[in-house]
């Protein structure tokens, strides 16, 4: 199957690593504004080839994303000293309204995952474009919290001395500072979280479930301060996603999708958990979560309701 990857900065070079060591794609071909970087990528994960399975992983322009399946949107302007995030937004929404339409002129059929942050306002930036192109909306998910998602389960396991396999729990909302963790409805093996860690012998108190809230909600943040950047989780987070797409798993992913509404707030793209598969977007699941995490929800929902009409959009 083959996979296109618009921006080939350390997030989409780190997922085209990523999916061939995984051995997702067929072929991946990365495009850029920079094309010397992008062939440069290029080469440099195909030389990777032999130590992890079959795969073509060449550079090109968007005319070579014809009859992809699956196309990574990772191109995007960093925030300049002193710039707004309003500003920033304005900027990579300008990139958007380049890129989108260019993609679907050449693969109309693809899905199109959104990882460029804000991600779930150029997500929702994505799926008005693809939807003046003529694609639904369904087609085009962004990244939303799957990676935040995978944290929270993480720092669980961690706790309690299991595999993040056995941890369910979902975080929701923005991905962002307003992202919602959702305590009331997380399970480990079935049963409920505090449950299964008394069952343990093992603390999980409020002192410990802030720790886990902070390490999830700053590790962004952290890792920022200490490297500059952030790549191989959302790497890792976009794999997955590709997986869900791309074998019709029927995954539930928390994805970031346009929502009609949430808690109230109308026409907004947030992260819930979802039905992901060949078709995209199929289903969304509320989580039955405790009035707090509801008003959070709202919250989180009204923070990108206030940027998206600071760009004007609908």
């Amino acid at each position: 199957m083959k996979i296109g990857i618009v921006g080939s900065g350390f997030v989409g070079s780190t997922a085209a690593y990523a999916l061939v060591l995984r051995g997702v794609a067929a072929e991946v071909v990365l495009v850029d504004s920079n094309p010397a970087r992008a062939q440069a990528e290029a080469d440099d994960i195909f030389h990777a080839v032999p130590f992890a399975g079959t795969a073509d992983v060449r550079a090109g322009g968007y005319a070579d994303l014809a009859a992809s399946r699956l196309v990574i949107v990772a191109a995007g302007v960093n925030q300049k000293p002193g710039e707004t995030r309003l500003e920033l937004l304005e900027r990579n929404a300008a990139v958007f309204q380049e890129v989108v339409p260019r993609i679907l002129r050449h693969a109309p059929g693809a899905m199109l995952v959104v990882a460029t942050n804000p991600v779930d306002i150029m997500t929702h930036l994505a799926s008005r474009c693809a939807e003046a192109e003529g694609v639904p909306r369904g087609r085009v998910i962004g990244s939303g919290t799957t990676l935040d998602t995978a944290r929270f389960r993480t720092l669980i396991a961690r706790q309690v001395g299991v595999h993040p396999q056995h941890v369910h729990g979902y975080v929701v909302g923005e991905h962002g500072d307003s992202e919602v963790l959702t305590w009331s409805v997380a399970t480990v093996a079935g049963f409920p979280l505090k449950a299964f860690a008394a069952r343990r012998g093992v603390s999980f108190d409020e002192k410990v479930q802030g720790e886990i809230d902070a390490g999830v909600r700053r590790a962004a943040y952290r890792i920022i301060a200490g490297k500059g950047a952030t790549y191989y989780g959302i790497g890792g987070a976009l794999v997955r996603i590709a997986q869900g797409v791309l074998g019709g798993q029927r995954a539930i992913l928390t994805v970031s999708s346009h929502q009609k509404e949430v808690e109230g707030v109308r026409d907004v793209t947030l992260s819930l958990p979802q039905l992901v598969g060949a078709d995209g977007v199929t289903e969304t699941y509320m989580p039955p979560l405790d009035p707090e995490e509801r008003a959070a929800l709202r919250r989180s929902a009204e923070v990108l309701r206030s940027a998206l009409d600071g760009l004007g959009l609908p």
